[in-house]
């Protein structure tokens, strides 16, 4: 491998890809729009939705619009501790069939609370406490109950995360899919312009070739992820983690990027074909920001081994023991990405 040639070669790219003012704009646009619209965002995350499942609902637990927390019925215990599990619902109440006979009889019901991993301990004390208001209007006394608390799933407690920071992940994997946009079309016009054809009558080889555009790739679609991830905060808790998951992320778009230059035959194509696959990669990181929305079929999707270590490391400081599985599975579709883009790319140079 002869490295100076690749340097060349990377430079030229980089030089050509900023020269191009709609790239260079929506780099730089892409990046300053996603830290204003996280710095706006609010901070905080609201109190959501409690499942309750009572065989007998007593009409206190009926009442909406209580301390801002709505009761909402499911079918079972069962269903209940599943969409917790989901993060359909930020807790969940489970009322035996006899409470009322057993508050009458003066003794105590047993009364079950389930928490999801993400629920803050204020939220916790505060359905607590919820419960015990809504048993004294029941009864018009001091009415006490034997409470179980049950965290489903890993307990992840005060670990309240607000809607923006659930949204990093997306927005991560959105700047390093858009970078795919500029590199595609890099290669896009060195191809129709014979730019290509004139670089393979030198010394260089093609394998020179693919080294600086993979070089390339990674360089600018990993810099304006890690530097939007460093701003807003991403890298706060096992920063290595992250930055390890961005650049195995750069590596998968740059090998996608080859396959939509392979793909494409002018601009226009290339935006399209950047457009679905911007759509379908973003899916899993829809997933972490809204809880529930997405089933197990994510797993399919690459982005999926990208966002959950970032997700995982960022918020609730998961480290390599728990996040290299994820990383394994990144490193096998970077690679497949590559060679099947190399391969694809190269049928087009010939």
């Amino acid at each position: 491998m002869k490295w100076p040639i690749v340097g060349a070669i990377v430079s030229k790219d980089l030089s050509l890809y900023f020269r191009s003012k709609f790239i260079a704009a929506i780099t730089v646009l892409g990046i300053v729009s996603f830290m204003v619209i996280y710095f706006v965002m609010p901070g905080t995350t609201p109190v959501t939705e409690i499942g309750l499942y009572a065989p007998v609902v007593p009409s206190a637990f009926a009442e909406e619009d209580k301390e801002r927390l709505d009761f909402v019925m499911v079918d079972s215990e069962a269903a209940l501790r599943e969409a917790i599990a989901g993060r359909d619902y930020i807790a969940g109440v489970v009322l035996p069939a006899d409470i009322m006979e057993t508050f009458a009889r003066g003794e105590k019901p047993d009364v079950k609370i389930y928490f999801s991993p993400e629920t803050s301990e204020d939220h916790r004390e505060i359905l607590t406490h919820f419960v015990e208001e809504l048993a004294y209007e029941q009864t018009g006394q001091l009415a006490d109950f034997n409470k179980t608390e049950i965290v489903v799933g890993t307990d992840l407690l005060g670990r309240d995360i607000p809607l923006r920071e659930r949204m990093r992940p997306l927005w991560a994997v959105m700047l390093l899919m858009m970078e795919m946009f500029g590199l595609a079309n890099l290669i896009t016009v060195e191809v129709q312009r014979r730019t290509v054809e004139g670089l393979l009558v030198t010394p260089m080889r093609v394998r020179e070739l693919f080294a600086a555009k993979v070089v390339s790739g990674i360089i600018l679609s990993f810099i304006p992820a890690a530097l939007f991830m460093a701003v807003v905060g991403g890298m706060n808790s096992q920063p290595l983690v992250v930055l390890t998951a961005m650049l195995l992320g750069a590596v998968m778009v740059t090998g996608i990027s080859f396959l939509v230059a392979a793909l494409s035959k002018d601009f226009m194509s290339i935006l399209g074909w950047v457009f679905v696959v911007l759509i379908i990669m973003a899916i899993p990181a829809v997933g972490i920001m809204m809880p529930g929305t997405i089933t197990g079929w994510a797993k399919a999707i690459p982005s999926y081994y990208l966002v959950l270590p970032v997700h995982q490391a960022a918020h609730y400081g998961s480290g390599w023991g728990d996040v290299g599985h994820y990383m394994l599975a990144l490193v096998g579709f970077d690679l497949a990405f590559i060679w099947l883009g190399i391969m694809v790319l190269r049928r087009r140079f010939q």
